[in-house]
């Protein structure tokens, strides 16, 4: 639980995504068909944290449809309200990913939220099913095959999907020879039930939640499967809840995002002053990007000790995709731009320790293949591919390429779940403008799924994860407000 816990979690902003195959009988039992059993709170493993911080384990049935079963573990985290005069209840801290823990975030995240919203609530984090230390999963992958230009499908530089394919074959494959059992039942459904067991383990009839990222769908699927066991729900750079797409409409996503974003990074990399000042012109940078993601096509240079051994073209546009989340990131992709014009290599990178990788990769893995179909034809994939390649070439086919879901060896237990407006109107949807992996399209189709249950405050911003990070101060105030009073704008709303 300790510096491996923290690596989990920040290498979710890795976005380990997939996607699925198969369909069979749905889960019917209720999240709280057994007693929750009690919690029993210690002081937390490691460095770095509140010394307020406690941790427990919650058990859970590893299949909800059989309550009686098998159960694992999963690891949670609390730090109590700091006035209990002023204490409404707790607020549960979800994560992004899938892949992503939040079990410290009530150490880090927690000491960013304002003090009121820090007396009206305990802070609560979790790591989700499959994800260490709760009882984790592992598919044991090649080496290879946990580089970061890999788990993202990036086509050949011709544009074959051929060895995406392959790639999925090969992966689901190994998940499915080293997953166990538990790799079948990760889902978000399952998390939602999870969370309505951790709910009913802390005396408390209602949960508070702020969602980042994929935390967002876990946080829309929740409140549309227990509806009235929620309190003040915040949805923090909003995913699309399309039920026919899921994880795939979030991978495609990123054409749009891309193109949203980098004009933002093209007019810092021409800043006068900037010290990784790229060109003159801002209108100058994309072509100066799209030339050099083609020339590394060709000639990669060898990059000792990075995954894979070479900056080529893919590694250059994962490089560009991971850069974009955030203007603080901007310097790492210029400079390796101009490295690389250059025929130098900074360091390579210094990735998580692979355990981590492997379990990171192996959560988002299931949970992804589980929650929905992919299509398992290659000419589904060419096409895509041939089509955005054209009208996106900076994410170069990517987003609609073939991930291991395509291959996925397990029949789909269940549907998804398809988010509406029935339910309260308790709901805050916060997204920027410009968002590389969540998009404002998909914080409109969220909004209009939830109908009256939603607000929508839209932030004059740029990178992933407006609140306490990426935003500005009016989209701050607005969803502190809303944690600490349940206040939130009569109509959707602007942030300049």
């Amino acid at each position: 639980m300790t510096q491996r816990t923290r690596t989990l979690r920040n290498a979710a902003v890795v976005g380990v995504s997939t996607a699925l195959l198969g369909i069979t009988a749905p889960v019917t039992a209720s999240a709280a068909s057994r007693p929750a059993e009690p919690l029993v709170w210690t002081a937390c493993q490691g460095t770095g944290l509140d010394p307020r911080q406690q941790c427990a384990t919650l058990r859970v049935p590893m299949d909800h449809a059989d309550p009686d079963g098998p159960r694992i573990d999963i690891a949670v985290s609390r730090i109590p309200s700091e006035n209990p005069d002023a204490r409404r209840g707790v607020l549960l801290l979800i994560a992004g990913g899938p892949g992503g823990s939040s079990l410290n975030d009530p150490s880090g995240k927690g000491r960013k939220l304002p003090q009121d919203v820090r007396d009206t609530y305990d802070l609560i984090g979790l790591a989700p099913r499959g994800l260490a230390p709760s009882t984790p999963v592992d598919c044991g992958l090649e080496h290879a095959d946990l580089a970061t230009s890999r788990l993202r499908p990036w086509p050949s530089p011709d544009g074959s999907v051929d060895e995406a394919m392959a790639t999925a074959r090969r992966t689901a494959d190994a998940c499915a020879r080293n997953g166990g059992e538990l790799i079948k039942h990760l889902s978000t459904a399952n998390e939602a039930r999870d969370i309505d067991l951790l709910r009913a383990a802390l005396g408390e009839r209602r949960i508070s939640a702020w969602g980042t990222s994929y935390g967002t769908y876990v946080g829309a699927v929740y409140a549309q499967k227990f509806p009235h066991r929620t309190d003040r729900v915040l949805l923090d750079s909003v995913d699309d809840p399309d039920p026919a797409r899921v994880n795939r409409a979030w991978l495609a996503a990123h054409e749009q995002g891309v193109e949203d974003t980098f004009p933002h990074f093209a007019a810092w990399a021409a800043e006068p002053g900037n010290p990784d000042r790229l060109a003159r012109r801002a209108a100058d940078v994309r072509p100066m990007f799209l030339r050099l993601a083609a020339r590394l096509d060709r000639e990669p240079i060898p990059w000792p000790g990075a995954n894979p051994e070479e900056l080529n073209g893919n590694v250059l546009r994962q490089t560009m995709l991971d850069s974009l989340y955030s203007p603080s990131r901007y310097p790492t992709l210029a400079r390796l731009m101009r490295a690389a014009q250059e025929g130098t290599l900074p360091p390579a990178p210094q990735a998580p320790p692979e355990a981590v990788l492997q379990n990171v990769t192996a959560v988002g893995a299931g949970t992804l293949c589980n929650d929905v179909a992919w299509p398992t034809s290659q000419a589904v994939y060419e096409k895509g591919v041939a089509e955005s390649r054209a009208k996106y070439p900076l994410t170069a086919g990517m987003p609609r390429n073939a991930m291991l879901c395509a291959a996925w060896p397990y029949p789909q237990r269940e549907a998804p779940v398809r988010i509406t407006d029935e339910g309260p109107s308790n709901i805050m949807l916060l997204s920027n403008e410009r968002d590389v992996a969540t998009p404002l399209a998909g914080a409109l189709k969220m909004r209009e799924a939830l109908g009256r249950r939603a607000v929508l405050v839209t932030v004059d911003s740029t990178g992933h994860n407006p609140y306490l990070a990426n935003g500005n101060a009016c989209g701050d105030e607005t969803a502190s407000r809303f944690l600490a009073t349940g206040q939130r704008p009569g109509t959707d709303a602007y942030c300049r």
